[in-house]
């Protein structure tokens, strides 16, 4: 591959890029990678625009336009004060919170919405202005409801005062890699850096076959059986040049160790 401008990438919270930088680094340092956080309310932003490459995006997502591979996926938690009920418990079920005020949107949680006690009485309250995840914990703290999180989410905005348990019976959230759609090459064969990079965050070895950079590395190699030119560019006929000290008139002795005379001193050998 030649050498390209670099390669940018967002990521949304609960995706630690750590562990692909470093493997990135490692086997691509002619591709500088520069990373960026953003919000996952923003998580298409930067690559619908054109200032970003690719995107770890949280599933499902609008894929008008885009590439989208799934990567992962991750147990959901609820989260709720540390002196509530679920804090007493390893796992609990989604059925068990069917009382509970969740703040966040049903239609977000069929299996919650379905059994909740305050929908079925008609009884639910719009939900308070809230921005960010941030603002959701906030209220959460304050005693207004419980949320529902992917479990790497809550871990990364973990705070003392709340506590986070798994929850069954929802869906598994899914994280995905995602890039623009493309019907021409890319300049400067960033196709194949697109490509590098799926392999790295997948998981694929320095040495597979299936990366770009070792399908150029075994192009470049000389192909096996090939014969190798003589000094001055001709190929040798034969595979041995013939002339003073060759296979010719006067040439070595193969059978006697290939050196002149070799036969005599074999045969006193008594070979």
């Amino acid at each position: 591959m030649s050498e390209p401008r670099e390669l940018t990438v967002t990521f949304i919270p609960g995706v630690t890029p750590g562990k692909w930088i470093h493997r990135w680094e490692d086997r691509m340092r002619q591709v500088p990678l520069v990373v960026h956080p953003v919000s996952e309310v923003h998580q298409l932003d930067a690559v619908r625009a054109g200032e970003s490459d690719m995107a770890f995006v949280r599933l499902p997502v609008d894929k008008t336009g885009l590439n989208v591979i799934p990567l992962y996926t991750e147990l959901s938690v609820v989260v709720a004060p540390k002196d509530h009920p679920i804090a007493a418990f390893e796992e609990i079920d989604v059925a068990e919170l069917a009382d509970e005020y969740l703040l966040a949107d049903p239609d977000d949680f069929p299996a919650w919405r379905d059994i909740s006690t305050e929908i079925k009485d008609g009884t639910r309250k719009p939900l308070p202005p809230m921005a960010s995840v941030e603002e959701a914990l906030d209220l959460v703290e304050a005693g207004l409801g419980i949320l529902i999180l992917p479990m790497s989410v809550a871990r990364h905005f973990n705070r003392r005062a709340l506590r986070a348990r798994v929850v069954t019976g929802v869906p598994e959230s899914g994280i995905g890699l995602a890039w623009l759609q493309s019907q021409a090459p890319l300049p400067d064969d960033f196709d194949a850096v697109i490509e590098e990079f799926i392999g790295v965050v997948r998981g694929r070895s320095a040495n597979s076959s299936r990366q770009p950079s070792v399908q150029a590395k075994q192009d470049a190699a000389p192909k096996k059986g090939a014969k190798a030119p003589t000094k001055g560019g001709a190929p040798a006929r034969g595979g041995a040049a013939k002339g003073k000290g060759g296979a010719g008139k006067g040439g070595a002795n193969l059978r006697g160790g290939g050196r002149p005379g070799g036969k005599g001193r074999a045969q006193k050998r008594g070979r």
